[in-house]
């Protein structure tokens, strides 16, 4: 490892339509207290028709540049965390690259599902660590409200659409703010429990799967509850044991915002006290890879986060994959 990396700067951007759990229940079969009771949701960020990922993600990574003292011509390189991209090619990333006006820069999505932006930020590291670049860009962006199935109750309650972004830095000498560690990991095998079965070469489009609304979200909720908690707390662990710390030594736990019952259960699991554990499900619900940068920047304004705070976020989704990262903002 030549260089130390850090976060620099976050941003975030969340669409103005609100879908509350009341307007749902004239959508679909359920009611505000089943959504709350089972998710801690009370309503969520919906795109406008016109607005695609790479829209939110513009957004998102200009804020994040704003907050920054860097200039936008020293970004070296753009990754993107999204499982909804503006389409399976071109990548999110070179639309954003594009309309940020960067050129001569690489730009790549990765498809991680929820951990996208863990997945990403992990990358990025290596490459400042590695002296390769000095600020990446690293974006987790979704609009999951169009690829849902807006009649299944056990699903299409739980989504919203928004974006997060962080850059990623090398880190001066006398900076306190350093990326300690961070891990990824997957395990092909549970493919089935969370995925989009039609579009891609496997199922190519046909009347047949738009008809059998194959071509949105489709979840085993409870198998995948059971394996959330699981892996992130076995990730957290180890991260943190690596660096000879312990769940107490965190001032803020950030995990993936996908269901309140996870986010207790694993909070409970590391006995860490509910007061340093970033939650905001109630207003944006789950927006897979752009939860934990959205948690992030939003704590940081209102306050909560400070500089030379101890952070460790932890995120798990489909692949399944799961992964964490451990950092003093």
């Amino acid at each position: 490892m030549k260089y130390k990396a850090k976060y620099s700067a976050f941003g975030s951007y969340v669409p103005d339509k609100v879908l509350s759990n009341f307007d749902l229940e004239k959508i679909v079969d359920t009611n505000d207290e089943w959504i709350k009771s089972r998710t801690g949701m009370s309503e969520r960020r919906i795109a406008s028709d016109e607005q695609a990922a790479s829209d939110l993600a513009t957004i998102a990574a200009q804020r994040c540049i704003e907050n920054s003292d860097i200039k936008y011509k020293d970004i070296d390189l753009i990754i993107c965390g999204t499982i909804s991209p503006d389409h399976a090619f071109p990548s999110t990333a070179c639309f954003v690259q594009k309309n940020l006006g960067l050129k001569g820069i690489p730009a790549f999505d990765i498809s991680a599902g929820c951990p996208g932006f863990i997945y990403a930020s992990d990358i990025a590291r290596q490459f400042v660590e590695n002296g390769t670049k000095k600020n990446v860009l690293v974006i987790g962006v979704e609009i999951l409200s169009k690829i849902v199935n807006w009649e299944d109750r056990n699903t299409c309650v739980l989504f919203g659409d928004g974006a997060g972004a962080a850059i990623i830095s090398r880190a001066q000498s006398n900076d306190i703010s350093q990326i300690i560690d961070s891990e990824i990991l997957a395990d092909g095998n549970y493919t089935e429990l969370l995925e989009q079965p039609a579009g891609g070469s496997r199922m190519p489009a046909s009347e047949d799967t738009l008809k059998e609304n194959l071509h949105t979200v489709h979840m085993q909720g409870n198998r995948v509850f059971k394996l959330a908690v699981k892996s992130m707390y076995s990730t957290s662990e180890t991260v943190l044991k690596r660096n000879n710390m312990e769940f107490n030594d965190l001032d803020w736990l950030v995990p993936h915002q996908a269901n309140m019952r996870i986010i207790e259960s694993l909070g409970n699991k590391m006995k860490i006290n509910n007061e340093k554990v970033i939650v905001n499900i109630e207003k944006y619900a789950n927006t897979s890879s752009a939860t934990i940068p959205i948690a992030i920047d939003e704590a940081i304004r209102n306050g909560k986060i400070h500089r030379g705070d101890v952070i460790h976020m932890v995120s798990f989704g489909a692949g399944l994959t799961w992964g964490s990262v451990l950092f003093r903002y």
